[in-house]
Parts: C-alpha cells; structure tokens; sequence
C-alpha cells in the first residue's frame, strides 16, 4: 500500500487578494497562502487523502508562513525546501466585478523557479497513487528538470500522472514555449484538467467538443476533464462525453482556487473508484460534487486554507436540488 494518495509539486506563494480600502482610499491586499499544486492538495486533505508536497519557498517571513499553513492543514512538507537567496514568490490578484482575475507576479526569480534536480528524492514519488504537477514548474530550465525527474520516476513506479496546464501567460517568456511544454506535460498525464480558455490556446479551436478531440486524437489521455466557468463541466472518457451544469452562486466573490479545487475532486474520484473504473454514472457525480466545491470556494478569500469539508459540498448539493 503506498503511503501517499496524491503527491504535488510546484509552486507554492502568497496570493495578495484585494481587500478593501483604506481609511486614505488604498487598496487594501490579504496575503493568502496559494500556489495551485498545494491548493489541490489541501482540498484532498479535507476530502481525507493523504498528500505530500515537493516545492521552493524562500527563507523569509512569507516561506516560513506558507511551510507553517500547508503542514497545519495535514500536507507533508518533508520535501518543502528553503532556498536561502531567492524570495518566495508572490502574486497580486486583481478582481474583477464578475470574480474573474488577473494576475501581477513577483517571481523573476521567486523561490519555486530554483528547485532543482538534485533536490528531488525519488523515494516519495515511489510512494504515491497519484503524482500531479501543472505548466509552472516548467518556466525555467533548472525547475523543468526537477519536474521531469520526478515524472519519470513517478511513472517508473507505477503512479499515475495528473496534470493541470494552469496556463499563466506573463510568467511564460514566449507563449511558443508555453504551449511547448503544455503539449509535454499533456503527452505524460493520464488525467488532464484543462479550462475552455487553454483549449482555445492549445489548440486554437474555441469548439471545447473538438478542441478535447484534438488532444485526444494526438496523446490517447483516458480522462480529460474541461472546466467552462459559468458553463459547468464536461469529462471525456472512453469516447463518452459527461456534462453537468454549473451551480451559479449569488456569494461569488472571486475565482482564486476555483479549478484547483475542482481538480481535487476529479483526483478524488479517481482515488475512490479506479481510472479504468468509471462510468456514466461516476462521471455525472464527480463532476457534480467538483462543480459544487468550486462554487463553494469562489465565495471565499483565497483557497489553500479555506476548502470545504466533504459533508459541506454534499449539504450544498442538496440544498440545490430541494
């Protein structure tokens, strides 16, 4: 039995949310722990997986908060590394009326940018059901090789590989190498998270029907599940295509960690009933409770510490069907 049910790595920061005016009329910021690896992670803890997290944060007060938050929510941070000169990255989060964002980074270069090959013990990633990575982890030449170190070994062990391209343009330096490594990180996954926006990007197509035919024709991923915003959810599996709605929420304050937690639920299904096990009726609830999840979290600041509980989303679910 392995000792972890999903392993991540990638970026781990401090998301500065927008909070607010001062009594002088400024912006106010909240400093939430983030970064989308960890976020997916800390909504499997409450889901009641066991998960670990392999990361770069830097030796200031912003790493040593962001080591303290995921250890507090029950994520191993045996493989969390302090870099002792480059800063943990930040990320300012603009709001828009909707809850849509955009982002404003501090990482050129931040702390997650500096793990290397050699920091990777492969030991962990023998050790796990599950290993997910994102596109970020990619950005630079000396983090590409640890994450691909650990892909390799994850599939040497028999793991399987979860993978959201989490596609983060002002951090790409060419949006050719973006879509470059998106198509890496897509060939090696069994599991892909994937919105409509990345599939207008990755494939040029704005159809999602034929854009996920597209990825399916070229790299034969068993699951791909495509996340719409307002839209809902699709999943792709075994030539079947599964729908469900959104559930729209009035408390919608903004979308920071909305996907991550979705993924969450998708890894956690797959968790509880097999990838090669699901069916129709599978595909409909998993899809049903990450929709629910991810609206649940759009009504809260951040997400990393804020997830909701199982028996939360579920009394969410049926609320909403009364």
């Amino acid at each position: 039995m392995q000792k972890f049910d999903v392993v991540a790595l990638g970026e781990l920061l401090v998301d500065f949310t927008e909070n607010g005016k001062s009594a002088q009329g400024n912006t106010l910021f909240e400093a939430n722990p983030g970064g989308a690896p960890c976020n997916v992670l800390s909504m499997l803890q409450c889901l009641g997986k066991k998960t670990a997290f392999i990361g770069k944060v830097g030796k200031d007060s912003f790493g040593e908060m962001l080591r303290a938050v995921v250890a507090k929510q029950g994520i191993d941070t045996a493989n969390v590394i302090t870099d002792e000169t480059v800063p943990t990255t930040l990320a300012f989060v603009h709001t828009a009326s909707d809850g849509d964002r955009s982002f404003s980074f501090y990482r050129n270069p931040g702390a997650d940018m500096m793990l290397l090959e050699g920091d990777i013990d492969v030991s962990i990633l023998e050790n796990t059901r599950i290993f997910h990575f994102g596109s970020l982890s990619m950005t630079d030449a000396g983090v590409e090789k640890a994450t691909k170190k650990a892909i390799e070994a994850a599939k040497r062990a028999g793991a399987l590989l979860s993978f959201d391209p989490n596609l983060r343009p002002p951090l790409w330096k060419s949006l050719d190498t973006a879509k470059e490594k998106i198509a890496y990180g897509i060939s090696q996954c069994d599991i892909l998270k994937i919105s409509d926006d990345e599939i207008e990007f990755f494939t040029g197509v704005s159809d999602i029907d034929k854009g996920v035919a597209r990825i399916q024709e070229e790299f034969h991923t068993t699951l791909i599940c495509a996340t719409m915003g307002k839209k809902g959810s699709r999943a792709y599996y075994n030539g079947n295509r599964v729908e469900h709605a959104p559930f729209l929420n009035e408390q919608t304050i903004e979308t920071t960690g909305a996907g991550d937690t979705f993924m969450a639920c998708v890894l956690n299904a797959v968790l509880e009933n097999g990838l090669y096990e699901m069916d129709t009726q599978k595909l409909k609830n998993m899809l049903e409770f990450a929709n629910a999840a991810s609206s649940i979290i759009t009504t809260r600041k951040g997400a990393l510490k804020v997830m909701p509980k199982k028996d939360e989303v579920l009394q969410f679910i049926q609320k909403r069907k009364v």
